[in-house]
């Protein structure tokens, strides 16, 4: 870990790209990634690894950039971080740890600036598995602080699925702690990492075939003070319920006894699939949390 002073001078320097708060007319996500977000990533760690060859990475990111959408940019620039950092998964994650800017502090109106950090998502995902990346030793611990680090910038909500896929039982075991951290951030990723059928991640099979291990995770961020994290169970509990909505029925008619108005909401939010086909039981429970 750098000293504090070195890191408070650091943060004092660090670049960000600019970034508009919503898509505009004639532009698209994969222009967040584009020459300046990557200039901006290797002055960033360079920061921190004088050893980068700043400008060899840069030609390596922009190699082939051009006809990719914004998520094959992010592995595309997670290569280049592979080729261009130390060859050991854990010396570059320190890296790549020590580089990040400050956590966000708000919950709302986050704009698109933090998908700067969507290679360092992609690198964690694609190179934070294997053993034999990380110089024979297993990578889990170093790739869950990476998660930690990660999602109070943006989100590690893809990169989380391969270890989920991979060692669900540990990965669970984690977020379960997880769910009690201070920042909703971290909270939220506990839920939203493990939805079974997430938009724009791979699915988790076996969570779609059984949701039951990950329910003890939304049992503990149902009653969330941040909005933020009761949507993720919302939505959560929304992917359960196109699969088994006879579980998704019972669970929000088990939430409804005492309900708060907020645990309402949550509740009418993930009872919407089977309203709109026309289930009884789900437009009877919605009427209840009204």
């Amino acid at each position: 870990m750098l000293p504090k002073d070195t890191r408070t001078h650091l943060l004092s320097i660090q670049r960000l790209p600019a970034a508009p708060r919503s898509i505009a007319k004639g532009s698209t996500l994969k222009d967040l990634l584009d020459r300046e977000a990557i200039g901006c990533l290797a002055h960033n760690l360079g920061l921190v690894h004088p050893g980068l060859d700043a400008d060899a990475f840069q030609r390596s990111a922009m190699s082939g950039l051009t006809p990719l959408g914004i998520i094959e940019r992010g592995h595309h620039l997670a290569r280049a971080l592979r080729e261009h950092l130390p060859g050991r998964y854990s010396d570059a994650i320190r890296i790549l740890i020590q580089s990040l800017t400050p956590p966000l502090t708000r919950t709302d109106e986050l704009g698109l600036g933090v998908f700067f950090y969507l290679p360092h998502v992609c690198f964690v995902a694609n190179y934070g598995l294997e053993a034999k990346d990380n110089g024979g030793e297993d990578p889990f611990e170093i790739s869950m602080r990476a998660q930690y680090e990660l999602t109070r910038r943006f989100s590690a909500e893809f990169s989380l699925r391969p270890f989920l896929i991979r060692w669900p039982d540990r990965t669970l075991t984690r977020l379960l702690e997880w769910t009690h951290d201070p920042d909703p951030h971290v909270r939220r990723l506990c839920s939203e990492g493990s939805r079974p059928r997430l938009p724009w991640a791979v699915r988790i099979p076996a969570f779609i075939q059984n949701p039951r291990p990950v329910l003890p995770i939304l049992e503990a961020l149902k009653d969330d003070a941040d909005l933020y994290v009761r949507r993720s169970v919302a939505n959560h509990l929304g992917d359960i319920a196109k699969d088994h909505w006879e579980l998704a029925l019972e669970i929000c008619g088990r939430w409804l006894a005492g309900a708060t108005p907020e645990r309402k909401w949550l509740i009418r939010h993930a009872l919407r699939h089977p309203a709109k086909k026309g289930v009884k039981a789900a437009l009877r429970l919605r009427k209840q949390a009204n």
